[in-house]
């Protein structure tokens, strides 16, 4: 090694260069390790496939998942229930409405004609109380002109 020059990875020689011994994987290495791994996570997933405790919990899930599907069907059939019986309500109530509306109007028709009828009445009674104020003014005058 020459004298004041650093010492460096280069001075040293290939055997004692420890980069040397990095060995990049070549592609087939790459491809089997792969291939291992997933091998690996098969035979983890086929052994916790065939677990009885694992089927068991399943099948539990699936009677749950049924028992909810029943009383959800039986919610909805009792709510269309409910809604049919509000809906018969609704119609009774409108047809109740419907019905006063009318008796309503039948009151406001004859409130109508019965005033209509009163004052024809009461003009008649003052067209009666004006010709007899006529009547006697005219009989006055006519007593006035003969003089008796």
């Amino acid at each position: 090694m020459p004298r004041g020059l650093p010492y460096t990875a280069w001075t040293v020689p290939p055997q004692e260069n420890q980069l040397s011994h990095f060995r990049s994987p070549d592609v087939l290495e790459r491809r089997n390790n792969a291939a291992a791994v997933k091998k690996a996570m098969l035979e983890k997933f086929r052994a916790n496939a065939q677990d009885p405790a694992l089927e068991e919990a399943r099948l539990k899930r699936i009677a749950i998942q049924e028992a909810r599907e029943v009383r959800q069907a039986e919610r909805d059939a009792a709510r269309k229930v409910q809604e049919a019986e509000l809906a018969r309500l609704a119609a009774i109530e409108a047809e109740k409405q419907l019905q006063a509306k009318r008796e309503a109007e039948e009151l406001e028709a004859l409130m109508a004609a019965e005033k209509e009828a009163a004052a024809e009445a009461l003009l008649a009674e003052q067209k009666a109380a004006r010709d007899a104020r006529y009547a006697s003014r005219k009989a006055a005058k006519k007593e006035r002109r003969r003089g008796y």
